[in-house]
């Protein structure tokens, strides 16, 4: 049976004078119904009754699986970013007013007060009326309060999920199934005033209006009026194809016979509502006035007026020859033809019928022509089953996702105007951005590519690229960690302070001789492992990455959530294995997170179309490091924005708390740009498919891109510091000799797991170094000091 078929609704409204008794009783049809069987053979009435029971009892037709961003949700504490606000209630087809009195479809914006007309949201029984919310902001652009149109104090207040997509299967059909009793008594009569005002009366085939259809088309030597009822429209729609021809109509009439004896004329109106075409939505058919009632007026069905009612209705007829979007003249023409309709029919009054004329369409805006998000709706529908009619609610924020795909697009162009060589060569130069909540693991934005519609290949999950620097965060751990997590076995043979060598380093392997250079071929000498880090030194690194292990590096970055294969040579140390951004991202989202490691998600829950919750997300993951662990490494890549090879993010205005890293691959293949806030893991990944060298390090292609993203959202996504773990010790050491420092040899503070800071001073009095010329320049650094203290005392 249908779907709709299945709900016992209300009597909609009787035409005034019918008697109840007319329904379902023989008439004139039933000896119609012999002749076409005659006419056609009972075989092949035999065959057409066995096909029309195939496809009503079989679920004739579903709604799609319907995909949602996260709802937006207002909550006392929650930092409120006004303009972004404004964008997403206009996204979602919300008018701006003035007046004192908010409407249902409105808000009222002002500095310390957002008034919402919330709109009703309806997945099958799951229905939530909306109403009037009014939310109050303090201090800091933070919601204090939030309360109901009643004034009462509420805990939050949540608008309707703005629609990402739908999965249709192979029909592209939309559509939003109401039970009967949600269809308002203006829609039904309107639609039965307008085509088919004998519904109650008639057996399937209105004899009368046969008649007088013929008598008009045969006045007017064309076809001009049409005859068929509202139980032959929904057989033609389910069950036949829309060639006109006589064989056709024959089979149609035969089909509303057959639905009439077999089902009530509420089931049969029910069916039609929600099956009924109205239009298009792009490349998506818009079936039944559930769909319908928010496409064109962005409310639920249940809350239409009488002339929007009408308008609907009026569609029915020719939606493209009088879609409102489109041709609002002749719209409006026909909702007013549908308005007299109604008052020569007696369901509306005289008053009702010149108020509702008065009225204008009132339309929504426009849809967006852009469609945000589409990679993301390609990755969570392939981690669903095929089950049709779910609503699925996923975390992708459509205000970071927004922001991330114009960070993207403004970055490339940015690219492309001052680096020309990257334009003409075949393939465009490509990108990727994903951003996560590192405490969650919730997706909340991905961009796969420049151009969905030009490439469907979603770099951001799928593309195994090299990282280059970008994974020395996940070498630098590995160092510093105590061995297995765990304090009890032994210290770390590492630390912030280590000296490692900068000088030229020649390794044998299998493939040849591996000799590492830094990006500027020079070499600097000692240098310590905070340094080499934050001015993503190669040879140093690769001197660390020998010294650690690259079996302790793999299994670093398999804790960390890298879930691919790497291979354990010296060269990973400088990332030569391939990642994916969305498994880089991950692993500095652990680093953002503490050390906890969160399962990603990509729903918040799922609803099957009985409104059961088939799935919701639960906070799941593993303490894979300590806090204190993996700040040492945050701290680092703190020093790498303030002091290292991403300052010039500070360069580009962007002033909050963020720790890191940029990469660039063998011959500029890969550019890479992976950091954190307090609240947010980014990645972006530039480069061509084709596997071609960008020329230009990642510090100039993927940087601005992560810039443009983070100071886009930094009004939301903000904390003001990273929390400092409890536990680690704070030491002055000097950076020449990863000492502690004393007289004579300055130094600066750093950052040390409990029992692993220096014991050893570098101080002039030194025995160990006291014969090296080192501790000499110590010495006469200590006698300039006290020479320029003296100066300073006699002035």
């Amino acid at each position: 049976m249908l779907p709709y078929l299945r709900f016992t609704p209300r009597l909609p409204r009787i035409p005034l004078g019918m008697p109840a008794w007319v329904r379902h009783q023989p008439r004139a049809t039933a000896a119609i119904a012999a002749i076409i069987i005659t006419f056609g053979g009972s075989a092949a009435a035999i065959v057409l009754e066995a096909g029309v029971r195939a496809r009503l009892d079989g679920a004739v037709y579903r709604a799609p699986t319907r995909y949602f961003a996260r709802p937006v949700v207002f909550y006392p504490g929650m930092r409120l970013d006004p303009d972004e606000v404004e964008q997403t209630l206009q996204r979602l087809g919300y008018r701006r007013t003035r007046r004192r009195s908010v409407e249902i479809g409105e808000y009222r914006i002002g500095s310390r007060e957002l008034v919402i007309g919330r709109r009703a949201f309806r997945h099958y029984d799951r229905f939530d009326p909306g109403g009037i919310a009014t939310v109050r902001l303090g201090w800091n652009e933070r919601v204090s309060d939030a309360y109901d149109e009643d004034g009462r104090r509420v805990r939050y207040v949540a608008l309707e999920p703005e629609q990402l997509g739908t999965s249709h299967g192979a029909a592209e059909e939309d559509r939003i199934p109401i039970p009967l009793r949600d269809a308002p008594e203006d829609l039904i009569d309107a639609i039965l005033s307008i085509e088919d005002r004998h519904f109650f009366e008639h057996d399937g085939l209105d004899l009368r209006r046969v008649a007088g259809a013929m008598l008009a088309n045969l006045r007017a030597r064309r076809v001009v009026q049409g005859a068929s009822t509202i139980t032959q429209q929904l057989a033609k729609n389910l069950f036949l194809s829309s060639r006109r021809s006589p064989v056709r109509k024959v089979r149609e009439m035969a089909m509303a016979i057959w639905l009439e004896d077999r089902y009530t004329k509420e089931q049969i109106l029910e069916a039609y509502l929600n099956q009924v075409y109205l239009g298009q939505d792009g490349g998506l058919a818009i079936h039944g006035v559930g769909r319908a009632a928010q496409h064109y007026f962005a409310k639920d069905v249940s809350r239409l007026d009488l002339h929007e009612a009408a308008l609907l209705a009026g569609i029915i007829r020719g939606p493209s020859l009088y879609a409102p979007f489109r041709n609002p003249q002749t719209a409006t023409r026909r909702r007013d033809l549908v308005l007299r309709a109604m008052l020569e029919r007696g369901v509306i009054t005289n008053g009702e019928y010149e108020e509702a004329l008065d009225q204008p369409l009132d339309l929504r805006e426009r849809p967006p022509s852009v469609r945000r998000g589409r990679y993301f709706l390609d990755y969570v529908a392939g981690q669903l089953p095929a089950n049709p009619g779910l609503a699925v609610f996923t975390t992708l924020d459509m205000g970071l996702q927004r922001q991330a795909e114009e960070a993207l697009e403004q970055g490339l162009a940015r690219l492309e105007r001052d680096y020309p060589q990257l334009v003409g060569d075949g393939t465009p130069v490509q990108a990727a951005l994903v951003a996560l909540n590192p405490r969650t693991g919730e997706i909340l934005a991905m961009v796969g590519g420049r151009d969905y519609g030009q490439s469907q290949f979603n770099r951001a999950v799928n593309a195994q690229r090299q990282p280059g620097s970008a994974f020395k965060p996940i070498v630098a751990l590995a160092a510093l960690a105590w061995p297995k997590g765990d304090r009890r076995h032994e210290d770390p043979a590492f630390n912030l302070a280590s000296v490692l060598r900068d000088e030229p380093l020649s390794v044998e392997t299998p493939a040849g001789v591996w000799q590492p250079v830094n990006y500027d071929g020079r070499f600097r000498g000692p240098i310590t492992l905070r340094d080499a880090l934050e001015r993503s030194l190669n040879v140093p690194f690769a001197r660390l990455g020998m010294a650690v292990g690259p079996e302790k590096i793999v299994e670093t970055a398999h804790r960390l959530g890298i879930e691919g294969w790497l291979n354990a040579v010296p060269s990973l140390a400088l990332g030569a294995s391939e990642v994916t951004p969305l498994e880089l991202t991950r692993a500095y989202g652990v680093l953002a997170a503490g050390g906890f490691r969160a399962d990603l998600h990509t729903t918040l829950g799922v609803l099957d179309t009985e409104g059961n919750v088939l799935d919701q997300m639960e906070l799941t993951g593993e303490q894979v490091y300590t806090p204190a662990e993996t700040y040492l490494v945050t701290s680092a890549l703190r020093g790498a924005v303030e002091r290292g090879t991403g300052r010039a993010l500070r360069a580009m205005g962007y002033r909050g708390a963020v720790a890191a890293k940029s990469g660039t691959s063998s011959n500029f293949r890969d550019g890479w740009f992976v950091g954190y806030t307090p609240t947010l893991a980014v990645g972006v990944w530039v480069g061509f498919d084709d596997g071609r060298g960008l020329g230009v390090p990642g510090s100039r292609v993927a940087l601005p891109i992560f810039a443009r993203f983070l100071a886009g959202v930094s009004r939301t996504y903000r904390e003001e510091e990273f929390e400092y773990p409890s536990g680690l010790e704070v030491v002055e050491v000097n950076r020449e000799t990863g000492l502690r420092a004393g007289p004579g040899c300055r130094g600066e503070r750093e950052l040390f797991l409990p029992g692993t800071a220096p014991r050893e001073s570098c101080g002039y009095w030194s025995s160990r170094r006291f014969n090296s010329s080192r501790s000499y320049e110590s010495i006469r650094r200590l006698l300039r000091d006290l020479s320029r203290r003296r100066g300073q005392q006699r002035e």
